[in-house]
């Protein structure tokens, strides 16, 4: 059985952990993924990366503009296994905490949300105020899960793309897709002296 993931992409600085994603999911047969990318996610492509925009859309099996409401993700009828908006920026997190579905990116997070379908965000900002915060707690009441690309490091990371690779790995965690690509921590197995 496919599964059926939305991407969302918006303006905030971190396109790379969007595209990692893609190409991680690219790679897997089972999933289907359906892209959206912002205004400023498409500029921030060209910013932040060596790819183009094209070269990001290709990465996906569908991709829908923005300003197509009319989208097949625009319904709950059409059924997916939810959505990760991969970098959320504070002005995307506003629109779906206060459902303002104003653009496609922010119609299918409601979608999500309603349908009680899975809807990760993963928010690069920082330092945040108060206001972030709010929009973060009243967003988690909605369902969403929060999950910001905060690196860890007991795995060791070299790379950047190491960091990248697992803060993805663990969103993809949270639907249940196996990347292989981290090693998840099991215990400190060495004694300690205290």
């Amino acid at each position: 059985m496919t599964m059926r993931l939305i991407v969302g992409m918006s303006g905030a600085s971190g396109l790379p952990y969007g595209i990692r994603l893609l190409e991680i999911l690219r790679d897997m047969p089972d999933i289907e993924t359906h892209l959206v990318l912002s205004e400023a996610a498409r500029l921030n492509i060209t910013i932040e990366t060596s790819y183009t925009v094209e070269a990001v859309k290709e990465m996906a099996h569908e991709v829908h503009s923005i300003r197509n409401i009319g989208a097949s993700i625009a319904s709950g009828s059409y059924r997916t296994d939810g959505m990760i908006v991969a970098p959320c920026s504070m002005k995307t997190l506003s629109a779906i905490t206060h459902s303002y579905a104003d653009n496609l990116l922010t119609r299918a997070a409601d979608v999500v949300l309603k349908e009680r379908r899975r809807l990760v965000l993963m928010p690069r900002e920082t330092p945040l105020h108060a206001g972030h915060c709010k929009l973060m707690y009243e967003v988690s009441l909605m369902g969403a899960i929060l999950c910001p690309p905060i690196p860890a490091f007991y795995n060791h990371p070299r790379t950047i793309d190491d960091i990248v690779t697992a803060s993805v790995a663990r969103v993809l965690d949270l639907f249940g897709v196996d990347t292989g690509l981290t090693t998840p921590w099991t215990g400190n197995m060495e004694r300690r002296e205290d």
